[in-house]
């Protein structure tokens, strides 16, 4: 893929968020769990962040080190009652890299301890199935794919095509809102042809608005991989973080912060992210005759 293709879909999503224009409604940032809600038809919810994670490791590139990404942006769209469509991903990340152990693949670096390189982005489609009533949690289906953006020779990004799918529950419980993510992911090898790795992918989150303009969040997110890692499968392991924070609703946005601990030895060890979100309205559907 060349450069100028590499960057072009980025830099479409950081001008469409310059079109922040309505009030803003609940959202998921600073948390990677999704939940069972759908976005209001003909709403575009927009969400862009920061993130400074510490001791991230890369088995594949046998780097490690602080990785700061740029631009980790989520775009949310209503396209009916029941179904929204979701493309994410990083602009950039760049790693400075504390340590460099031998690599299965073959390295380009951008810099003598330092590499940079486009985000991994990712298209979604979720289907609400049933509404949360008073007994009953909302039950929704999520499935899409990761596409191939990043540039394995730079170290960070893996330049493979994985495939997701897992069903959502979400209930309240008083201002209590709770929801959990159970599903696979068909992991493509990024070492070895005709090869993948099946996981399971997994989350638990909770909201809980302490005021009007301020909500606790909190949730432990990953994927669970039961197979042994050998050289093929570098890149498939199991991964797994906590989050907590804050969201903070003033000036018709809403701005989140949280920690970021890694709960594996290839996560990060400590790290932080905050953000922005808002919704820009689009569309209306006419009712019908």
């Amino acid at each position: 893929m060349s450069a100028a293709r590499r960057y072009r879909l980025p830099a479409v999503i950081a001008g469409l968020l310059l079109l922040l224009c309505v009030p803003a409604f609940a959202q998921n940032r600073p948390l990677q769990t999704p939940d069972a809600e759908t976005v209001p038809t003909g709403t575009l919810r927009a969400e862009a962040g920061f993130d400074f994670l510490q001791d991230v490791n890369f088995p594949a590139s046998g780097l490690s080190g602080d990785l700061t990404s740029l631009g980790n942006v989520e775009m949310r769209m209503g396209v009916g009652r029941i179904v929204e469509v979701d493309l994410e991903g990083v602009i950039q990340n760049f790693l400075d890299v504390k340590k460099q152990s031998p690599s299965m693949i073959p390295l380009h670096l951008t810099g003598t301890d330092s590499t940079h390189d486009v985000g991994d982005f990712a298209l979604y489609t979720k289907i609400l199935l049933v509404s949360e009533q008073k007994h009953r949690p909302a039950f929704a289906f999520r499935f899409g794919f990761q596409m191939p953006n990043s540039n394995q020779a730079r170290g960070i990004g893996l330049n493979t095509t994985n495939v997701f799918a897992s069903f959502i529950a979400q209930k309240h419980f008083g201002k209590l809102n709770t929801w959990g993510e159970a599903g696979l992911g068909i992991l493509q090898s990024p070492l070895a042809n005709f090869s993948q790795n099946d996981v399971l992918i997994y989350g638990v989150a909770m909201a809980y608005p302490v005021s009007q303009r301020i909500t606790l969040v909190g949730e432990i997110s990953g994927r669970y991989n039961d197979r042994k890692v050998d050289a093929a499968l570098l890149g498939t392991e199991s991964r797994s973080q906590a989050r907590f924070g804050v969201q903070v609703f003033a000036g018709g946005f809403q701005w989140d912060v949280a920690g970021v601990a890694g709960l594996t030895r290839r996560d990060p060890s400590t790290g932080f992210t905050l953000g922005v979100s808002r919704d820009i309205k689009l569309f209306t559907l006419s009712p019908k005759p």
